[in-house]
């Protein structure tokens, strides 16, 4: 009797400094998140900072809305003026038509091979998808200029394969392995017990894809689409190399042009620190960060009616 009195106290201390242990452990860990927490919160907001210090000083040099609106870009002028329309212009061309591309393949493909190809077919060519997503930007330059270009204006009669087109379809290739990727596992997530039931109604696997595997799924592919969006928005050297580089307002997406980034990246150089230039460039990355920032709250917007939707 005295040793089973002995041993359940000494169980109850082991017990006592195990679980002194764990919370321990825990504490520990949910400091480490904490400050991860903090650091991306502090970043982010030196970034607002800096972009703000650096590029809201233009406005007392050009009008907002001449810099917003107007279509003529000339640093080296007297006296120098900042357009943008022509930047954001093809900005929009560019991200709308690799957005139109990539989405629908890339969710094509995350379906097929979640739920349509074998096992094999899927462990074999999803990592080879993935390992395209690590292809340097200037690599992919590279292959727009070699191949894809003279295609291009072969195909539209154009005189110059460099255009908003060529862009746009090389940063749907440099997206969709980012959307195949996320959306396959957000759809390899969804219960089978969901797959089963349909099924067991009379549903086609079509049906059970398009009715239960991708709304399930929604807030992962969006998750895959916004990346995808993210890259096509903030990618610069593919479209340093194959736009064109047109200071024009594009009319079309056959026309040569200057995106965004392709603007900052060019003209980052040759602009005098603290100079006008340089407050201008910083002015097109707020607007950029802006217009990236839009774009998210847009998806958690509709995430949330989505979820409101299947709640009922």
């Amino acid at each position: 009797m005295l040793q089973q009195d002995i041993a359940q106290a000494a169980a109850k201390v082991t017990n006592k400094g195990l679980r002194r242990r764990l919370r321990l452990g825990e504490r520990v860990i949910e400091g480490w998140i904490f400050l991860a927490g903090m650091l991306a919160i502090v970043v982010l907001l030196g970034i607002i900072f800096i972009l703000l210090k650096e590029g809201l000083p233009i406005f007392a040099n050009t009008p907002p809305w001449e810099f917003f609106f107007g279509t003529h870009w000339y640093p080296v002028s007297d006296p120098p003026t900042f357009g943008i329309a022509a930047f954001f212009v093809s900005t929009l061309w560019v991200t709308l038509i690799s957005t139109a591309v990539a989405v629908p393949l890339g969710v094509a493909c995350a379906a097929y091979l979640s739920e349509v190809a074998p096992s094999k077919v899927s462990e074999t060519i999803k990592p080879i998808i993935e390992i395209l997503a690590g292809i340097p930007s200037v690599m992919m330059g590279f292959i727009g200029l070699a191949l894809l270009s003279p295609f291009v204006q072969s195909l539209f009669h154009l005189n110059t394969g460099l255009c908003g087109l060529t862009a746009a379809i090389m940063l749907s290739m440099m997206s969709l392995p980012i959307i195949v990727s996320v959306s396959e596992d957000a759809m390899h997530a969804v219960p089978k017990e969901f797959k089963e039931a349909s099924y067991a109604l009379g549903a086609t696997k079509w049906e059970t894809i398009w009715h239960v595997c991708i709304p399930s799924a929604l807030s992962g592919i969006t998750a895959a689409i916004m990346l995808g969006v993210g890259r096509a928005i903030g990618e610069t050297m593919t479209v340093l190399m194959v736009a064109g580089g047109a200071l024009a307002v594009p009319a079309s997406p056959t026309d040569p042009m200057t995106t965004m980034t392709s603007a900052i990246a060019s003209g980052i150089g040759n602009a005098v620190r603290g100079g006008l230039q340089y407050q201008a460039l910083f002015a097109v990355g707020l607007i950029l960060f802006i217009l990236t920032l839009a774009v998210n709250i847009i998806a958690e917007r509709v995430l949330e009616r989505q979820k409101r939707k299947f709640a009922r």
